[in-house]
């Protein structure tokens, strides 16, 4: 079925579906940098945490070094850990939704495509709405 003969409906809901997929991709990229960040920072946090407190340490801060302290730094990575796993929690919410949404999409189509475009006008109401469900 080329997409010259494609039902518009099916063309939509094709659309709907590669929108879901593409917001799961960035979604789930967006966990990866998160993952990475949050070794970083937990790889610091070890290293910082083993010198001396006495000992100079510096933080970065855009393209310069900053002298700070230590528990002051220590401070700031064990909050940065925190957000981390905040936005990781927010981030797993995401993507659990939008792979049900996924579904949905994928099995509303093949539902479609069995009964036809006769049984999808497209301004039939979307199947959430239909009480006989």
């Amino acid at each position: 079925m080329s997409a010259g003969q494609m039902p518009p409906w099916l063309q939509e809901q094709l659309m709907k579906l590669q929108q879901s997929q593409q917001s799961l991709q960035s979604i789930m990229t967006q966990k990866q940098h998160l993952d990475i960040e949050k070794a970083e920072t937990e790889k610091a946090l070890e290293e910082l945490k083993k010198i001396a407190d006495g000992d100079a340490v510096f933080k970065q801060a855009g393209t310069v070094l900053i002298k700070s302290k230590k528990q002051e730094l220590i401070d700031e990575l064990e909050e940065r850990i925190e957000m981390s796993k905040t936005r990781a929690t927010v981030l797993e919410k995401q993507e659990t939704r939008m792979k049900e949404t996924l579904k949905e999409q994928e099995a509303k189509i093949t539902e479609m495509m069995k009964g036809g475009s006769a049984n999808a006008p497209p301004n039939s109401p979307p199947s959430e709405d239909n009480p006989r469900k």
